[in-house]
């Protein structure tokens, strides 16, 4: 009741200003309207009453920001990076476009700007983990591990306590394949349940050839995992525990049975299963060389 109320109040309030000489609207009170309109999600008279207040020096950064917002809840990326940064054009340090900046660049998928703007944000505010794990996972995402690894450091408390936070920092020494990894995911999963991570963690201590605890892993991800998932798909756990079988012991035949149920449920990775046939015993070799063809074969009927 009260939204309407004020929505009635907004559209006197504008006819008002329509019937009077424009100079005579300040340009704060077209901001106010501008802003009244936003908070009632009227996003076009937003606009239009915020484009008004922009003219103003005295409000032009404000609108423009806001104007920025306005286009982000629209879901126009391009448009709302512009006003952003046409803010930091005028004012370079400016926290709060710099913030807005960054996330829309990231949303656009231009993740080498994000990164110039949350570099420059944390130079002004280093103690903001918020930002900080923002600019790590930017960093992660560019593949830069250690310098992503080095930005979470600086946050020993966010790294304790963020589960984001905690999650990012141990996937970034698996990428650099850092056995600290293990520890880390294992903390994480103690408190969480995610058969995403769990797999992730499996993966880890098969890199580091703890196999007895990535099967052990590995199995408990599929156990958790829905049926129709799909990162990770059933189908490639089961390949990653006929894996961890067939590498621990080349002759397994629990291995090669879980191989077939893997490709059975969709599996059909021939690469990865002529990768893993060079780790076997020849008996096995000769089995899985048989699986491979069966897997072109039906590449080949189901293109």
């Amino acid at each position: 009741m009260k939204k309407y109320l004020l929505l009635f109040f907004i559209l006197v309030f504008s006819l008002f200003f329509y019937a009077c000489v424009s100079s005579a609207a300040s340009a704060e009170e077209y901001y106010s309207i501008g802003m009244a309109y936003f908070e009632l999600g009227k996003y076009e008279e937003a606009e239009k009453w915020l484009n008004r207040a922009r003219q103003a020096n005295r409000t032009m950064i404000a609108s423009t920001y806001n104007l920025g917002r306005l286009a982000y809840e629209r879901q126009r990326y391009e448009e709302a990076a512009r006003h952003f940064e046409s803010i930091l054009r005028r004012d370079a340090d400016n926290i709060h476009a710099l913030k807005a900046a960054a996330y829309t660049r990231i949303m656009l998928g231009d993740i080498q700007t994000a990164e110039k703007h949350y570099s420059r944000l944390l130079s002004l505010v280093p103690e903001s983990a918020d930002d900080g794990y923002n600019h790590a996972l930017v960093l992660f995402a560019m593949e830069r591990y250690i310098a992503a690894e080095e930005v979470l450091l600086r946050y020993p408390i966010a790294l304790q306590e963020n589960r984001d936070v905690m999650l990012l920092y141990a996937r970034c020494q698996a990428a650099l394949n850092k056995v600290d990894a293990i520890e880390h995911f294992s903390n994480w999963l103690k408190i969480h349940t995610d058969p995403k991570v769990r797999y992730e963690y499996a993966r880890v201590l098969e890199q580091h050839e703890f196999y007895a605890r990535a099967l052990e892993e590995y199995r408990q991800a599929l156990s958790e995992i829905a049926a129709n998932s799909i990162d990770p798909a059933k189908s490639d756990v089961r390949f990653a525990i006929a894996r961890v079988l067939l590498i621990a012991d080349g002759s397994s035949g629990e291995g090669i049975t879980e191989l077939q149920g893997a490709i059975s449920d969709g599996f059909n990775d021939i690469a990865a299963v002529e990768r893993l046939s060079s780790r076997v015993s020849a008996a096995n070799r000769e089995t899985m060389r048989g699986i491979i063809n069966n897997m072109r074969q039906s590449l080949e009927n189901n293109p």
